[in-house]
């Protein structure tokens, strides 16, 4: 402060002014109480804002009042995550596509900010439109902040502090909204539903060592902007999740969109009429979002589709087995190179900070070419349930940190297959009482013993068949020598 009250006095009288304002300004800031402070500063802030040279107004919104300026949320985000506590009046409000209360200030008041040893003051402002139409409403308040700064400041505030506002804002943004779920239409577009779904990595079964390193992939990833431009790729991932059934690949998508604060697309590609359908699709897209195609290797046949040998092919079509192709079938549906277009062609590249995620329940099924590194670069085995994430679940449904049948329970889901969807219904409280959790454990015990049985007896009838095929198989071939034999001593 007492930097600026020097550089003031060099300007004249008005400086001098100015110099005694920034002395005063530093005396109220040490010496007085709280309540009396605020008073006085927010007075004093008013008198530095009509006295600065430069003034820049963002207004709330654009054009014809109909649309709301992207700068100006962002910008009051960026406020809001200041402090209000000096602050008389203020405005409440949940904003579009947010999900928390957000406490900015009201008109007429005013705050300084600190930045690279500037002070530097914002003023939000309220005023009535003068030229009403019947069609105008709420709108007819103009709102808009103003920044006001000494112009020795000038490049600074215009070159790096308004850019650091605005990504500190927007930031706010993205991490405040309410997320949302996508899903395209047999008509080309999205429509969508709000994202509450409550998975978190915090909830989800499955081994913590795997659980973390999803975790700090997806952490390099949000971070890797410079990174991918310097080695010349689209800042994207692909993630491919297989597993069994009931092994939380859904739950899991859902627990990425809400630790990266991402929406999430969940594309049906039995609704999308062809490639140029799908590529309009994707440009619909925003960034920050899951790009999400479940069970792949049921959509349009598209697994595998090279392995297919050319004689079989030819063989099949004249046998009658193949349609005829007309050139509505060959444009009215998605090919596999239209799909690996989309994921990892040029078309892709129309966006950014974008994950696409596979999920399929057998991954031998897809083709090489769709799953390979560079299109879908992690591949995350979801398998069947193990202690570590039984402990989850049990900490989720029954408040369990230990208990005594935990240490039957360890060896049972070592030998034993069994996913976590079928463990977290049988762990779901059935009467509210206080033996419940005991009940429960038990239940579980008897579920997974049963199973461990019956995999036991299915082994043992599998090596008695195994063993079975073997015999017969010997036997014919004793009996085709034995045949061969008696024709050479006939000859």
């Amino acid at each position: 402060m007492s930097r600026m009250a020097e550089m003031w006095t060099g300007v004249g009288p008005l400086g001098s002014s100015i110099a005694s304002i920034m002395f005063i300004y530093t005396l109220i800031e040490r010496y007085f109480p709280n309540r009396l402070r605020s008073y006085i500063l927010n007075y004093v802030n008013r008198i530095l804002a009509f006295t600065t040279n430069i003034r820049i107004t963002v207004h709330e919104y654009t054009g014809d009042h109909l649309q709301r300026n992207v700068a100006y949320s962002a910008i009051e985000a960026y406020l809001s995550s200041k402090s209000t506590k000096d602050f008389k009046r203020l405005t409440a409000q949940l904003g579009r596509n947010s999900k928390k209360l957000v406490l900015t200030m009201d008109a007429d008041e005013s705050m300084i900010d600190e930045f690279r040893g500037a002070k530097l003051c914002w003023v939000a402002t309220k005023t009535l439109r003068e030229n009403k139409s019947s069609y105008s409403s709420s709108a007819d308040v103009k709102r808009a902040l103003t920044l006001v700064f000494h112009q020795r400041y000038r490049d600074m505030v215009t070159e790096v502090y308004l850019n650091h506002v605005m990504e500190k804002g927007m930031a706010i943004l993205t991490r405040n909204r309410q997320r949302k779920l996508y899903t395209n239409c047999r008509y080309g577009y999205w429509s969508h539903v709000v994202l509450d779904h409550p998975a978190t990595f915090d909830n989800i079964a499955m081994d913590p060592s795997k659980k973390k390193e999803i975790i700090e992939d997806l952490v390099a990833f949000g971070k890797g902007k410079q990174y991918y431009a310097k080695v010349g790729k689209a800042w994207k991932r692909g993630y491919l999740l297989y597993g069994p059934p009931g092994t939380g690949k859904s739950t899991m998508i859902a627990a990425i969109a809400n630790f990266m604060n991402y929406d999430i697309y969940d594309l049906e590609l039995t609704a999308v009429q062809g490639n140029s359908e799908l590529r309009k699709l994707l440009l619909e897209t925003s960034n920050k979002s899951v790009i999400v195609i479940e069970d792949i290797d049921c959509s349009l046949g598209l697994t595998r589709k090279r392995d297919i040998p050319k004689d079989k092919e030819e063989k099949d079509s004249k046998k009658g087995d193949k349609q005829p192709t007309t050139d509505q079938n060959v444009d009215n549906r998605v090919t596999l190179s239209g799909l690996l277009n989309f994921i990892d062609g040029l078309w892709s590249t129309c966006g950014r900070e974008r994950l696409i995620v596979f999920t399929t329940n057998y991954k031998e099924k897809l083709d090489p070419a769709l799953i390979r590194r560079g299109r879908m670069d992690k591949h995350i085995e979801l398998s069947y349930c193990c202690f570590e994430g039984f402990k989850i679940l049990a900490k989720n449904y029954l408040n369990l940190d230990s208990h005594h049948l935990f240490e039957t329970l360890c060896p049972l889901f070592n030998e034993t297959q069994i996913t976590p969807a079928d463990v977290a219904e049988m762990l779901m409280p059935k009467a509210n009482d206080e033996d419940d959790a005991e009940i429960c454990l038990k239940d579980l015990i008897r579920a997974l013993e049963k199973r461990k049985a019956d995999a036991r007896l299915k082994a043992e009838e599998d090596a008695r068949e195994k063993s079975l095929t073997k015999e017969g198989e010997a036997k014919q071939n004793e009996s085709s020598s034995n045949g061969a034999n008696e024709e050479d001593k006939s000859n």
